[in-house]
């Protein structure tokens, strides 16, 4: 595949970044990292990628992206963590236009396999209550019951991809993301997720000698993480798979919150008084990844333990706090996301 066109939509951003990252260093020759954000503020960028800066919720846009590509993976959406979604659920749905438009000049122009970025936000949130959740299965996505925005954008697009596969023969591979994190992510500014954020409070409390953290929500709630070099194999595998249908792509190593925070202190070493902020976004109680089926497809699973991640995660913030000059309730400083 190296001589053939791979274009990554979204890969200006966090995982799409790595991806292209990826795809370099397995020798294909032939990328196109497309992404809304101007190329300057691209968390990695490549002299050696076709880098064009385009909006992809404008159909013209996606069929530039697209044109001449035989795969193409849609890892571009307005979105964050839990903080931003749950504060811009019309900016998360108007998502839905750029996975539409992908599928339409996918299709226009004979693309060969296209794989679409969804969420475990797409699962019933009454399976969701209880912090011991049991483990989501796929078809736990059904009766539909999403995260409000976010997730009802993922869900939508997971059906377009089956229809146009259906209708149109396009190849479309789904993978439901649990959680991604590690280095050249977003780690301030209200998009970040809780393993950067907890990160960055922890180096802040170092920074600021207040031995002290705010957590979102009373701290029960609980997760899975996925270590971003998880994520990439699981995209790849299943994009060259033969699996039709959306399918889990996490780990199923779950902690609660107040877990993850042990983990990083452990890390820093330090220990620091806890507040708990209960109006804070904090999403559903408990959401967990059952591997029963991608184990069973590709004889394999994420499977980095989220303390060696972490720990990475932690090296590369804390770093980044350094180089830039970043202080607590200051300007953030050129660069810095």
């Amino acid at each position: 595949m190296s001589s053939e066109l791979i274009v990554v939509c979204g890969g200006g951003g966090f995982i799409g970044g790595h991806l292209v990252a990826r795809l370099r260093q397995e020798g294909h020759r032939q990328v196109r990292a497309v992404d809304s954000k101007p190329v300057e503020e691209w968390y990695q960028r490549f002299d050696d990628v076709e880098n064009l800066h385009l909006d992809l919720q404008e159909k013209e846009a996606c069929e530039k992206a697209t044109q001449g590509a035989t795969v193409v993976y849609n890892l571009a959406a307005d979105m964050g963590g839990m903080g931003f979604i749950e504060n811009n659920r019309c900016l998360c749905m108007l998502s839905v236009l750029i996975n539409t438009h992908l599928l339409m000049a996918a299709r226009k122009f004979g693309v060969q396999r296209f794989f679409y970025a969804s969420s475990a936000c797409v699962y019933n949130a009454d399976k969701q209550r209880d912090p011991k959740v049991t483990a989501l299965k796929e078809e736990d996505a059904y009766p539909a019951m999403p995260e409000d925005g976010y997730g009802w954008e993922k869900l939508f697009s997971e059906r377009m991809c089956r229809h146009f596969r259906e209708d149109f023969n396009l190849v479309t591979r789904v993978a439901r993301f649990h959680n991604v994190y590690g280095p050249q992510g977003t780690w301030v500014g209200g998009r970040e997720k809780a393993p950067a954020a907890i990160c960055r409070k922890v180096i802040e409390a170092q920074i600021t000698g207040s031995n002290a953290i705010e957590i979102w929500g009373d701290g029960q709630q609980t997760r899975s993480f996925m270590w971003i070099d998880d994520c990439l194999q699981g995209i790849q595998a299943i994009t060259e798979s033969e699996i039709v249908e959306p399918i889990n792509l996490g780990s199923s190593e779950l902690v609660s919150i107040n877990q993850l925070v042990d983990l990083v202190e452990a890390i820093a070493g330090v220990k620091l008084k806890r507040s708990y902020n209960l109006s804070a976004p904090k999403g559903v109680n408990g959401r967990n990844s059952d591997n029963t089926l991608i184990k069973k497809l590709l004889g394999w699973e994420p499977d980095t333990r989220l303390r060696v991640g972490l720990e990475r995660t932690y090296r590369w913030i804390f770093d980044e706090v350094k180089r830039t000059g970043y202080r607590p309730g200051a300007p953030l400083p050129k660069g810095v996301h």
